[in-house]
């Protein structure tokens, strides 16, 4: 059967119109915003530390609902905030000291998450005791307050959030600023600052996991999705990023790099005893399995504790997992 010019024109346009509406079910769907992932909303924290170490008042930022606390006490996350940062409050031998390495910075009339590496110094009577290289970082999770020493500082940091979807990706804002050094510095605060080879990058990691935990208190995981991107130029501000989440085995994808291998790093989480273990990721899960937990990490350095770059800085903003 012939068609008329007429009702051809009226069909094409039926298919544009049924297109366009399928478009706008797939952009409202598209993503789906973390709680407080656009960054405008800070706890300010007003600590003041030991006299012998100068008792000065120091301002800790969290991402949470608007307030102010006041006073050296431990920091739990509020109202329903998935985030902790690298701001922390140490007690040691019962001098109070703290370290701010996150900012909030204004931005498009709202506000940003700002992340540094700097060097973070102990003067006791005037004199340099400890100076220790600390990266800024935002992640999911929580920090157990107070630290209580230098030694393996992760293991003070409850990894990732309970989570049973399966994102496509992830998305945000993000601006670069890196250190122009060819090389890293080691600086713990107890042993002489080295050189680290190659310079020093910005880095966001979204793991997804399945765990599960054994009689012993023992936490396990196999690897269910992933995305590592690390950043090694400077960038203005790059609005919607969107980064795909790898499911299953990538050890043999073309995307596959070595960061982003199981068991990359020790993270570690609270087990069902309340004691933080490591979370012994012991191999790659199907490419169809539906995770527990979720890790998601933005840091301004990408080496480890007390490796970094200062003056290497890291802008997220508008954090959405997208499906």
């Amino acid at each position: 059967m012939r068609l008329k010019k007429g009702y051809i024109v009226k069909i094409c346009l039926l298919g544009v119109l049924l297109v366009n509406c399928q478009l706008s079910i797939v952009n409202c769907q598209l993503k789906k915003p973390l709680a407080f992932g656009d960054m405008d909303q800070w706890i300010v924290r007003e600590i003041k530390e030991s006299g012998v170490i100068g008792g000065k008042t120091k301002l800790l930022y969290e991402i949470g609902p608007v307030d102010t606390i006041r006073g050296a006490e431990a920091y739990k996350n509020r109202g329903g905030s998935p985030w902790a940062t690298s701001n922390v409050l140490a007690k040691v031998a019962g001098v109070v000291k703290t370290n701010t390495s996150v900012f909030p910075e204004e931005r498009n009339g709202g506000w940003c998450a700002r992340m540094e590496t700097r060097y973070e110094s102990v003067k006791v009577l005037g004199l340099v005791d400890i100076e220790v290289i600390a990266a800024g970082a935002v992640y999911l999770g929580e920090m157990i307050e107070p630290i209580k020493g230098t030694k393996n500082p992760f293991s003070m940091l409850n990894s990732g959030i309970p989570y049973t979807e399966r994102p496509t990706a992830v998305s945000f804002d993000y601006k670069v600023k890196l250190a122009p050094e060819p090389n890293r510095i080691r600086s713990t605060g107890f042993s002489r600052k080295s050189a680290v080879e190659g310079k020093d990058e910005a880095i966001v990691i979204l793991i997804l996991q399945k765990r599960w935990e054994d009689k012993q208190g023992n936490i396990y995981a196999k690897r269910v999705g992933t995305m590592v991107r690390r950043y090694t130029e400077d960038t203005d501000w790059v609005n919607n990023a969107t980064y795909p989440v790898l499911y299953g085995d990538i050890s043999g994808s073309p995307e596959f790099k070595p960061y982003m291998n199981i068991q990359d790093e020790e993270r570690y989480a609270l087990n069902s005893q309340g004691k933080n273990v490591v979370i012994q990721e012991i191999g790659w899960a199907e490419a169809d399995e539906v995770p527990t937990h979720l890790i998601l990490h933005f840091a301004s350095s990408h080496g480890g504790a007390y490796i970094g770059s200062p003056g290497n800085t890291f802008w997220i903003d508008n954090v959405n997992l997208v499906f």
